[in-house]
């Protein structure tokens, strides 16, 4: 779950690491830790988790300047603690009763709905993307005078976790208030509002996910992570002058999913 490795940190007189620390430290224990802390709701910081969430909407800067505090006190970026993941497969699965409620669907169908959106939309997109952001950042981000250091690929969907939460509320909570009165409906205003939830939604990935890159200070050039909003933006544009609406499309995909 390292986001960096060091040759240099916590070594002996001779410039090596401690069997010790060596074994502590590797990407396979913290792992190990933090999956056996699963099993452990009472060792969980579920307080701590819900006001990273809040400050996910309102001030993300201040998630991701807790991430440097960790990294200070602990030696490690992501998170130690799998309450926020915990919270985050609440939402998952209570938004997503809420939409297949909304969309008149069945128990199983429901069932089938929760599936697709924990292991497509969320775990299976979010690897797909976790990957190219690993990828793209040590190929590319990394400072040249920092060679010792690089992005874990724990670290990358540590990140698109921070960043899809926004996204699910937006899109699987706050949505659901509008879509059978408003949004699925043919007029402009459906579409326009459904339009610019997606935009806002997915502007917010964007952001939090730049600020998660950006915290790493071996890293240079993070701006580019922000260069998808235009093409975001001329996007909303386009479905604007072309009357199309993202949210009915996502409702029919859904219902045929789980046909």
């Amino acid at each position: 779950m390292l986001p960096t490795t060091s040759l240099n940190s916590r070594s002996q007189g001779n410039g090596a690491l401690s069997p010790r620390d060596a074994a502590r430290h590797t990407a396979g224990a913290k792992r190990y830790k933090y999956l056996r802390r699963l099993f452990h709701f009472r060792q969980m910081d579920f307080e701590f988790a819900l006001w990273q969430m809040l400050y996910l909407f309102t001030s993300p800067q201040r998630v991701y300047r807790n991430f440097h505090y960790r990294k200070q006190t602990k030696d490690q970026w992501a998170r130690d603690d799998p309450a926020f993941l915990v919270l985050l497969s609440i939402w998952l699965c209570v938004s997503t009763v809420g939409f297949g409620f909304v969309l008149d669907m069945g128990f199983f169908e429901t069932i089938k709905l929760l599936l697709w959106v924990v292991f497509i939309d969320c775990v299976g997109v979010g690897l797909l993307i976790a990957t190219l952001m690993w990828f793209i950042s040590n190929k590319y981000l990394v400072k040249q005078q920092n060679r010792d250091y690089d992005v874990e690929w724990g670290y990358a969907f540590d990140v698109h976790l921070n960043a899809f939460y926004p996204l699910l509320v937006i899109l699987h909570f706050i949505q659901l208030f509008f879509i059978n009165y408003v949004i699925i409906s043919d007029s402009v205003i459906g579409y326009f509002v459904g339009n610019t939830l997606w935009l806002i939604a997915i502007g917010y990935y964007i952001y939090v996910t730049f600020l998660g890159y950006s915290a790493l200070p071996f890293l240079k050039n993070t701006a580019i992570l922000l260069y998808p909003f235009a093409l975001l933006i001329m996007l909303y544009l386009i479905s604007l002058a072309c009357g199309w609406n993202f949210t009915k499309m996502l409702c029919s995909f859904y219902k045929y999913r789980v046909k």
